[in-house]
This record gives structure tokens, sequence and C-alpha cells, in this order.
């Protein structure tokens, strides 16, 4: 490992002490923080597989119940019964935070609750009724799932530059610390024996 470049005094020696002791109290700090992320990262994960898992299902479900209204209605009937909203929301976007890192938070609002479909019941047949009232119900998991997994990734990221700070931390800066004051030692040491050595030849002479 290489050393960093100092003069070999005391003083020198003093301030790379300190930054050794910050360095090691810090490596150990962002060490638990990435512990700390991974677990967070962990239920997060579980939490998104889980809402992907019901999501996935319910929107089958949904589409097949589209599929047969679709099948005993005019195309063109179906087409403008679908196009039209069965609900206003309203979407409140913030953020949260999961170990420092910003992530989503959506809210959602419905702006009119009175529960009417978007078309008469003379215009399509009961099978569109249950395909646009399970639609109803999936947008909320759908945009928590996207919140989801928007913070999985974020998180993601957070934990693998994390890690290369500790990395940095543990395989570069401390040991290079350590090195050069390893160094320092050995030089004063050095010049304290010559010091000495000097010192008994002119006693010697004396």
């Amino acid at each position: 490992m290489s050393r960093i470049n100092v003069n070999p005094t005391r003083m020198e020696l003093k301030k790379l002490k300190a930054r050794l002791t910050t360095a090691v109290r810090g490596h150990k700090l962002l060490k638990d923080k990435s512990d700390e992320m991974v677990r967070r990262f962990s239920v997060l994960i579980k939490e998104n597989k889980r809402l992907r898992d019901e999501v996935e299902t319910e929107l089958s479900q949904t589409l097949k119940l589209f599929a047969a209204a679709r099948s005993v209605t005019p195309a063109y009937k179906a087409e403008a019964a679908f196009a039209a909203p069965s609900v206003l929301l309203k979407a409140e976007c913030g953020t949260g935070t999961i170990m420092g890192v910003d992530v989503p938070q959506i809210t959602l609002e419905s702006e009119n609750g009175n529960g009417n479909l978007p078309y008469a019941f003379t215009e399509i047949t009961g099978e569109a009724d249950y395909s646009v009232e399970r639609a109803a119900q999936l947008l909320p998991k759908m945009v928590k799932l996207a919140e989801v997994e928007k913070s999985v990734r974020l998180l993601a990221d957070e934990i693998e530059r994390n890690k290369r700070r500790v990395n940095a931390l543990e395989y570069v800066m401390i040991p290079q610390l350590e090195e050069t004051i390893k160094y320092i030692k050995d030089k004063l040491d050095e010049n304290e024996r010559a010091a000495i050595v000097r010192l008994m030849k002119v006693k010697g002479n004396i």
C-alpha cells in the first residue's frame, strides 16, 4: 500500500493520527448505515413483490372482464364507454426519507365519490360494470406499486454509493494513513537514535 507523501514530523504525525481516528469512526458509521439500509431495502423488496403479485393477478382478472365485456358489446359502444373516466382522482405527490434518501410519496384523493359509472346501463352490458369497478379498485394499488418500486431503485443506488465509500475507507484511505503513520514513527525513531549516537560521540570526544 502506497503511503501519503508528507514530511516526517511530529506535527504531521499528530494530524495523521487525528485523520485516522476520524476515518475509522466514519467507516463504522457508514458500515452501520449500510447495514440498516440493506435491512430496510429487504423490507421494501418483500413489499414490492407482494404488491406486484397482487397487481398482476388482479390486472389479469380485470383484463379478462374487459375482454368478456367487449365480446358481447359492439366495438364502437365499448370503446366509447371505456374511454370515459369512471372516477376523477387527485394525486398529491411528495417526498419522504429512508435513511437520508428522498423517496416518493403519492396520496390519491377522489374528487367525485358518487360511484356512478361513466355510461348508461342501456348502452353496455353488465360485464362492463364489474370490469370498470375492478379497474377503479386496482388503480391505487398500481400507484402504490410504482411508489415502492421507485423507492427500491433509489435505495439500491444509495446502498451502492455507500458501499463504495465504505470500501474506499477500508481498503484505501485507512491503510494509507496507517502506512504513513508507521513510516513517520520509524523515521522519527531513526532520527532520535541518530541524535543519541551523535550526542554520545560528542561526549566521548569531550
